[in-house]
């Protein structure tokens, strides 16, 4: 058994100083993501829409977080759900109308709830009015210096132009064919064939997404995350690259670059979160998002940008939330470490040690629309895997130890100065859809890799809202654009509210606790005080948190008072108590 000893002054280490009060909201905001399509349908198609979000945005008041973060409802031939957008100044009619989001706005906002909105700028779909204009132009044209066209290599220019892969898989240029039936061009596309990579060089490109922002900043939008932000610009030239680039980003199979990978101090490692290549991480999107933030600078409300970067190591990453250009970060290097106590706090101590000298918060996550929900891949037999998707024939995980795990991470996550994530269901516990048949799937990163990667669908199946509704009360119709797993019956949010020890009533908890103790501007200083490789502790204010990650329990003494826990805490010697295996407590000395 692992004991908590009494706390000495020389046992402590200071990682982050405390915040000011009064600070930008989105220094110490919890928001939560909605991926429209699965979050709520009131048409009865069987899609989530904007009134469907709107319908439901109470459940998020409730809750307790400050913002909701939108992925994309732009106007969209939804080949990749959505990040393929036609138009950006549009609501697609799978969604509803601009009307809709200007009442979702509203009502956001009425409720105290901020609005952050997906913007997709390294790519648009084969079907924007500039990618067709480029089509119908052809080579030389000005339409096509919008994007990366190039002639291919070999003989009639057969080949592509350079050896780059998709993440989805395959090649990453597309061959066009000409007027006159020939083969033609080709188009750089690091996602899929219907997803063309803009020319990030052009100043057309640059003034359009600028426009853009200000589009969505009239009509009173709090804020933009950046996808793929670290991928608009690419190294000139193009050359060819020998490295490997994941399906999905920041998988377990995400290279990462050998230059980056040498001389990394430990507290700034390679952890496996980042993409690397001449395609990511070129100095030049700083400049990008150095003019963005003027434009956010121009707008009253402290407007933010959040970027999806899956760099590393985390030095390069603070880089993006330097004063003058970005205001969070995800912190993927988080989300990568798994349920491991060792990796945990390299990474809290390293964000820190690059975040705090730029002034930024550290933007905690452990799951998106983008991976295998952690409340699965903690039950896996290395709680530190990220496999791209999980189906039949795979491994299954563990669901009531991924749960149990989940329920502590979030303690965890929630106790750390700064801001923080969380990804729509799992404020309900819920897991991967890990059963979903094949024939079923719609990632694109399914079909381009001829099915060896099950793809994203399984963490954006519909929601369950009403234990007892058809498709529990996801749509009216009982339809789902995905299917729901049966057991999802005891994850449904109306089986959950107001139920002691929930899982919702313990995130709702310990968003309450959070904000009454400013724990998102407090201070971490690791508490010494615990002896065990496999314990995170540290204190926040006057908080201790202390999460077991370990085969023991943990013994505490018996002078603390338990504000809140993951699970039911035994009994110990005398007056103490056990802070079981894979728990987290957040408790105060009497």
């Amino acid at each position: 058994m692992t004991t908590l000893n009494p706390l000495t002054s020389d046992d402590t280490a200071l990682a982050h100083a405390p915040g000011a009060p009064g600070t930008q909201w989105w220094r110490q905001a919890v928001i939560y993501q909605v991926y429209p399509r699965s979050f709520a349908d009131a048409s009865g198609d069987g899609i989530g829409d904007l009134p469907g979000i709107t319908a439901r945005l109470d459940h998020l008041a409730d809750l307790g977080v400050d913002a909701v973060w939108l992925s994309p409802f732009y106007r969209s031939p939804q080949a990749d759900a959505g990040y393929d957008v036609a138009d950006y100044r549009d609501v697609d009619p799978l969604f509803g109308t601009l009307e809709d989001f200007d009442a979702l706005l509203a009502r956001a906002h009425a409720l105290g709830l901020r609005v952050v909105v997906d913007l997709v700028p390294n790519h648009t779909s084969d079907e924007h009015v500039w990618f067709q204009a480029a089509l119908a132009a052809g080579p030389g044209s000005p339409e096509r210096e919008r994007y990366l066209f190039r002639d291919g290599r070999g003989t009639d220019g057969a080949e592509p132009p350079n050896n780059w892969q998709s993440i989805f898989g395959g090649p990453a240029w597309t061959r066009t064919t000409d007027a006159d039936g020939t083969p033609g061009q080709w188009y750089l596309h690091l996602f899929d064939s219907r997803q063309p990579d803009l020319n990030w060089e052009h100043v057309e490109v640059r003034a359009e997404f600028e426009d853009v922002l200000r589009f969505w900043l009239d009509r009173g939008v709090d804020g933009f995350r950046i996808d793929v932000a670290h991928g608009m610009v690419k190294e000139p030239g193009l050359p060819d690259w020998d490295g490997h680039v994941s399906m999905i980003e920041g998988s377990d199979q995400a290279a990462t670059g050998g230059a980056q990978e040498a001389d990394v101090d430990r507290a700034d490692e390679v952890t496996g979160s980042g993409n690397a290549g001449p395609m990511f991480d070129q100095d030049g999107v700083h400049e990008i998002y150095r003019a963005w933030n003027r434009v956010l600078a121009g707008y009253a409300g402290d407007r933010a940008l959040v970027a999806e970067a899956w760099v590393e190591p985390l030095s390069r990453l603070a880089l993006y939330v330097r004063p003058d250009e970005m205001q969070q970060a995800f912190n993927f290097a988080f989300l990568a470490a798994g349920w491991h106590a060792a990796p945990l706090r390299d990474v809290i101590t390293a964000s820190y040690a690059v975040n705090d000298p730029v002034g930024a918060p550290t933007t905690w996550v452990l799951s998106n629309h983008d991976v295998v929900r952690h409340a699965s891949r903690f039950g896996l037999a290395d709680p530190g895997s990220r496999p791209n998707g999980i189906g039949h024939g795979d491994e299954q995980p563990d669901e009531e130890l991924g749960l149990r795990r989940a329920r502590a991470a979030a303690l965890l996550m929630l106790a750390l100065p700064g801001s923080a994530y969380v990804y729509q269901g799992e404020e309900l516990g819920l897991p991967e859809h890990t059963a979903l048949d094949d024939d079923l799937r719609q990632d694109p990163a399914f079909f381009r890799t001829q099915g060896s990667e099950r793809g994203r669908d399984g963490c954006r199946v519909p929601l369950p809202w009403e234990q007892d509704a058809p498709a529990f009360g996801f749509s009216p119709s009982g339809v789902t654009w995905l299917p729901q797993p049966a057991a999802w019956s005891s994850y449904a949010a109306d089986a959950q509210r107001g139920v002691a020890g929930s899982t919702y009533e313990l995130y709702r908890a310990a968003l309450a606790e959070r904000r009454a103790r400013g724990l998102g501007l407090g201070g971490l200083t690791w508490a010494r005080e615990v002896d065990g490789e496999d314990v995170v502790a540290f204190h926040n204010g006057d908080l201790l948190v202390v999460a077991n990650l370990g085969a023991q329990a943990v013994e505490l003494p018996g002078d603390l008072r338990v504000v809140l826990a993951s699970t039911d805490l035994p009994l110990g010697v005398g007056d103490s108590l056990l802070l079981p295996v894979d728990a987290t407590v957040w408790a105060v000395r009497d």
